[in-house]
């Protein structure tokens, strides 16, 4: 999943016309294996790795086919399109950036994901309504160094935005951090860490 700020992508005026450097994230898995998609080049953007991807999705391999899925700071969708190419019934997209969410639409477009949302907002305040349903799997992966992990986990669990016994809940955030605080009964099933980045797996205990 990935990262986003409130700003936009790297741009510049030429000839009357706005120049946009573009970027790329490849599906690792599933039905759109291989597949590379366009994503801005825009300052705070950072997808999630291919290695970690990877990782994850052998994590979840027995999970996602079937699964509802939301993609809170959806950045790239580089996540959310990895469930989708791996059987994921459906997938929401959450993006703060107007840039980023319309190349979301352009990317959904291009695959024919007919069972992908993108939403434009604010994830912390998307995040505030009650859920209409709850998620299987949820990714979490906010802009680093700005606080939004607590917040965001804090909203996700007042909201019910997960399905209490079945869900997953995946969490990246800086190396050095400690994991935020869940609810009792929750904890991680699995974690791992990059030179820079700390990820993880978490479900109800006994899942």
């Amino acid at each position: 999943m990935t990262k986003k700020r409130r700003t936009h992508g790297s741009q510049g005026r030429q000839a009357g016309k706005k120049s946009v450097q573009m970027g790329a994230v490849r599906i690792i898995g599933g039905d759109w294996r291989g597949r590379k998609l366009p994503v801005l080049d825009a300052q705070g953007l950072r997808p999630t790795s291919d290695r970690v991807r990877e990782t994850l999705f052998n994590w979840l391999q027995f999970d996602v086919a079937g699964a509802h899925c939301l993609d809170v700071f959806a950045g790239s969708g580089g996540l959310g399109f990895e469930a989708l190419s791996r059987g994921a019934a459906a997938v929401t997209f959450l993006e703060l950036s107007k840039s980023n969410a319309e190349q979301l639409k352009q990317n959904v477009a291009t695959l024919q994901a007919k069972n992908a949302e993108v939403v434009q907002a604010d994830s912390l305040v998307w995040l505030e309504q009650p859920a209409r349903q709850p998620f299987d799997v949820v990714f979490l992966d906010p802009p680093f160094h700005q606080g939004l992990m607590q917040p965001a986990v804090d909203k996700l669990f007042a909201g019910q935005y997960l399905k209490n016994d079945q869900a997953w809940l995946y969490l990246e955030q800086e190396k050095a951090l400690d994991w935020p605080t869940l609810p009792d009964g929750w904890g991680c099933h699995r974690e791992k860490t990059t030179p820079e980045v700390r990820y993880g797996l978490f479900c109800i205990s006994g899942h």
